[in-house]
């Protein structure tokens, strides 16, 4: 495929679409490499809008680990919305990159991170507008390869007959990887075709190729096994981590987007992994080893990136980042550091049992004060211990009651419902914490103006944790509970009209949850949502839980399974999980235990402070836990600005 800027076709059709600005490329810090002077070329994809997709951590390091290597270029594209698409499909315009506009088809890879499962229409919209065919078996040596990674790629089974390959864990030192192993093949002349160089990639250890792998079904429609179907392909495949952080400071540069986006920050990773053993959380899991950057890397990495960005805020990224062993000092060397250019920093979440005052303080100091957010998770004491978030209502009170004497007016709780176990019971203390919880605000603040919102989202059981064996709620049960609760604080005279009140229903949740325990069979139903006409299903506008029922009821008889099947069904210990080949570094013996143990209500305490639970992830993957403190301060030490 040629590989010329299809702009001048492009530029036509821009007029009659909504913001024309996410599609025309040129944001500060992109780059714009010579085509031929490169030999591997890669298009990386968050498969969602622009707005979403720009601000996207990880596809912004990959972007720039790969542009700073010689003859590699790496240029980014996004979801166009549907009023694109048509014009594209009429116009004969390819799906593009927004760098230099260049046909997606004429790339060596095209890598998609998925974050999460809601994204597998849009990359068969890409694939289709690219001009790739949607099934890897029908593509020849001239089109890209077609990988996955992301937390979503930990179980790719169900998009397994569409990507060509998928990488599991940190993708910095496996894209330089894999991009080796291509420039060889093509210095070779391409030997052995796509076939070939797939081959090659497989035989790493760390790169899984779906075709290289047969799965054999039992009767009863569970898996009876999944084998490696030519010599030389490994039975596991491993994950990769990215053990020293303050190696791979990146972005340096980090894109400044040109449309309004979800998050208008700079943002710094300051550590990677989580120990606290949340048996819910995927990304608590599949993340381990805890991985601290150092609090000198950090302060350099920050003092860089607003350098080269202009931004007024940055986050300070991480699954808890309160629990860097030195995040006080971090918050005070930064808020000290540029307390003239009055940059505000930002915590995504923080655990109840990890807030002080002082920290809260210091990350307000030069930016706004706006509401915080904790995440009790559970509604009952009971469901706490069985997902393992140990933190009781005495806590989050003293620690609501600390922020509301302390000049905050707005808290906002998340929970979740339908976790194992959990009963109407459960839910309904929801309501009544929150009810402590404003009465407490307005008994330490003197003060009637007290908010508090509870957002509630559906659990969906995710691959590689110790909720992997467990039934989900179905949407009917789950609107069901979540309808006594809403009575229930809008029935409180004295509370209710302080209380918000926020959930999804359970919808959604239903589809996540057959895409991310899915199978191969699953493809069949992403495939027939696509061909209907689906779309953004992360966008509740956009999403469709009729047409994704449709489809599977269209598409899963034929194998003897059906949604339940999938979702609200309990699996056994004896079962083949569709993602036990592909190898997390966790011990699935302990995610077992640990399940048992969710349904004991007995809770594990934090390994970064306790002796080793014998998870399997350090001996296996021959890592360690690494933290702090360094008894290092933030350079320089003297206030930058006078």
């Amino acid at each position: 495929m040629s590989a010329a800027s299809v702009f001048p076709q492009l530029e036509a059709l821009l007029p009659h679409v909504q913001k024309p600005i996410q599609y025309v490329g040129g944001e500060l810090n992109s780059t714009v490499k010579d085509w031929d002077s490169c030999d591997v070329r890669w298009t990386l994809m968050y498969p969602d809008a622009y707005e979403v997709g720009l601000p996207n951590q990880g596809v912004m390091i990959l972007y720039e680990v790969l542009n700073e290597r010689e003859g590699v270029l790496a240029e980014r594209t996004y979801s166009v919305w549907p009023d694109l698409e048509e014009l594209m499909r009429e116009h004969k315009v390819p799906q593009f990159t927004v760098d230099s506009h260049r046909p997606v088809g004429a790339f060596d890879v095209f890598g998609l991170s998925f974050s999460t499962e809601l994204g597998y229409t849009n990359m068969l919209t890409a694939l289709d507008l690219a001009g790739i065919p949607l099934e890897s078996k029908d593509r020849t040596v001239d089109h890209p390869i077609v990988l996955a990674g992301g937390h979503a790629a930990f179980n790719p089974e169900p998009i397994a007959d569409f990507i060509d390959c998928a990488v599991i864990g940190d993708g910095e030192q496996a894209v330089l990887e894999i991009t080796e192993i291509i420039r060889a093949w093509k210095a070779e002349g391409r030997p052995g075709g796509r076939d070939e160089v797939l081959f090659r990639l497989s035989k790493t250890g760390g790169v899984y190729v779906p075709r290289f792998y047969d799965v054999e079904y039992l009767p009863d429609g569970r898996i009876g096994r999944v084998v490696p179907n030519r010599s030389g392909v490994p039975w596991r495949v491993s994950k990769h981590t990215v053990m020293d952080l303050d190696e791979w400071p990146y972005p340096k540069q980090p894109l400044v987007p040109l449309a309004e986006t979800v998050h208008e920050r700079m943002s710094v990773e300051i550590f990677r992994g989580c120990t606290r053993g949340c048996r819910f959380c995927q990304a608590g899991m599949i993340t381990r080893p805890v991985r601290e950057r150092s609090i000198t890397g950090i302060g350099e990495m920050v003092d860089k990136g607003l350098k080269a960005t202009g931004f007024e805020e940055v986050g300070l990224l991480s699954l808890s980042s309160a629990d860097h062993s030195e995040i006080g000092d971090i918050a005070k060397g930064l808020a000290d550091r540029y307390t003239e250019d009055k940059v505000g920093l930002s915590l995504p979440s923080t655990r109840v049992d990890a807030f002080n005052v002082d920290l809260a303080n210091e990350l307000t100091r030069n930016g706004r004060r706006s509401g915080l957010t904790f995440a009790p998770e559970g509604g009952s004491e009971r469901m706490r211990k069985v997902i393992n978030k140990m933190v009781s209502e005495e806590d989050l009170i003293r620690t609501v009651a600390t922020a509301y004497g302390n000049g905050w007016r707005q808290v906002k709780l998340y929970f979740m419902c339908g976790l194992p176990t959990e009963t109407d019971e459960d839910v309904l203390q929801i309501g009544d914490m929150a009810v402590n919880v404003i009465a407490k605000g307005r008994e330490v603040s003197g003060q009637n103006d007290i908010r508090c919102t509870v957002s509630i989202g559906g659990f969906v059981p995710k691959p590689h944790t110790p909720f992997q064996w467990a039934p989900q709620l179905s949407a009917e049960e789950t609107d069901a509970r979540l309808k006594k609760l809403r009575d229930k604080i809008r029935g409180d005279k004295k509370y209710g009209r302080s209380i918000g009140f926020r959930y999804h229903d359970g919808k959604p949740g239903v589809v996540e949850g057959l895409l991310s325990r899915g199978d191969r069979r699953v493809g069949s139903v992403i495939r027939a949502v696509y061909e209907s006409g689906g779309r953004f299903d992360g966008w509740r506008e956009h999403f469709s839980y009729d047409l994704w029922m449709t489809c599977a009821d269209k598409t899963l008889p034929e194998y003897g399974v059906d949604v339940d099947w999938y979702t609200t069904r309990e699996r056994t210990y004896e079962e083949v999980l569709p993602w036990d080949h592909l190898d997390s570094g966790l011990d699935k013996e302990w995610l077992w235990e640990d399940w048992q143990d969710a349904l004991d209500e007995t809770e594990v305490e934090d390994c970064r402070w306790t002796p080793c639970f014998d998870c399997g992830v350090c001996p296996q993957l021959d890592l360690d836990i690494q933290i702090g403190p360094t008894g290092k301060k933030l350079l320089p030490l003297s206030v930058v600005n006078k």
